[in-house]
This record gives structure tokens, sequence and C-alpha cells, in this order.
């Protein structure tokens, strides 16, 4: 199992010919990862709201943060300030970490697993992966799986295009389609 961490390092020796990088700090590297769940139907039953920010905090290893309602919508009956969703944001070793069981474990646990799609990575060099399941991961496997929620995850690159993210998030070892 290769670690981001290494990975990185090596980016720029392995990717510098393609794109003409003169120097080290040219090379992209990740900023953050943006981990969010929106609650929806579960809105009304605040054990099950809870529940879904505890799993959330044994996914990441750090504490979500709620988001409240921007606006009050009468058909779905949120006010402004309701909790509508979680997010969390990890940097540095985290987000490393976290990528690395993704990548690793968490990946090729998921249901008929091909790989990702590579039309994910928008124009500024982020990607954006949507996870059905959150038992995907061993860290909630052993709980009972009535409460199962998605979750939405953004890797947030400095690469300053589609193409070098491709190229570098393909170097890390993200599993794309062929």
């Amino acid at each position: 199992m290769e670690l981001i961490a290494k990975q990185q390092k090596t980016a720029f020796d392995a990717l510098k010919g393609d794109f003409g990088w003169k120097n080290r700090m040219q090379a992209p590297r990740i900023e953050k990862a943006v981990i969010s769940v929106g609650v929806g139907k579960m809105m009304k039953d605040k054990g099950k709201v809870e529940l879904v920010a505890n799993r959330l905090a044994k996914i990441t290893g750090q504490k979500a943060a709620h988001r409240g309602a921007k606006k009050s919508i009468a058909t779905y009956k949120t006010r402004i300030g309701d909790k509508i969703g979680y997010k969390v944001t990890l940097r540095g070793k985290r987000a490393e970490d976290f990528l690395n069981r993704l990548i690793h474990i968490a990946l090729p646990r998921t249901k008929d697993f091909k790989g990702i799609k590579t039309s994910a990575i928008d124009e500024m060099g982020n990607y954006t992966l949507g996870i059905k399941e959150h038992s995907v991961f061993p860290e909630t496997a052993d709980e009972e799986l009535k409460d199962v929620f998605g979750l939405a995850v953004t890797v947030v690159t400095t690469a300053k295009g589609k193409e070098q993210a491709k190229a570098y998030l393909s170097h890390l070892g993200f599993p794309f389609k062929k």
C-alpha cells in the first residue's frame, strides 16, 4: 500500500516532463479534504441527526460542524438555522490519513467497484466523489446498518487545471476507470 505522503514527494519528478515544470513548487499538492453529509429526511428525528454527526466524527477523526439552512423553505419545512447537514474539513496529516483509508480500504469495499470517474474533476483541479453508503469505512462496519447515509468527499488540490489534477491524482494512486 503506497502512502500518499510518499507519492506527493515523488510527484514533481514523475510529472515535470509532462507539464514543463522547472521548480518543485509548481507541482500540485493536496490542500484539504472536505467531507460533507446532508441529513435531509432525517431532520425531524434529532437522534438520527446526532447519529450522523457521531459516525462522521468516527470516520474522519474530527468533530463535524453542522451546517445551518440559509433560507426558510416552507415546502421542506426548514427554517433559517435548522441543521441540514454536517461538514468536516481535514488538512495536513489528517487529510492524508483519510485519503489513504478512502483509496486503499473504503473504495475497494464498495459494491461492484470498477474505478472512479475522471469527469468529476472540475476546471480548478478539485475532485468530488460521492459515496452511497458510509458503511464501507471500517470504523462503522460493526454498527447496525439500519441508518445508512451517503457522503461527499471533495479533494482540493493546487493543480492549475483538469489535466494536471488527473495526472497528479492518478500518480497518488486514485483508482480511475481506464
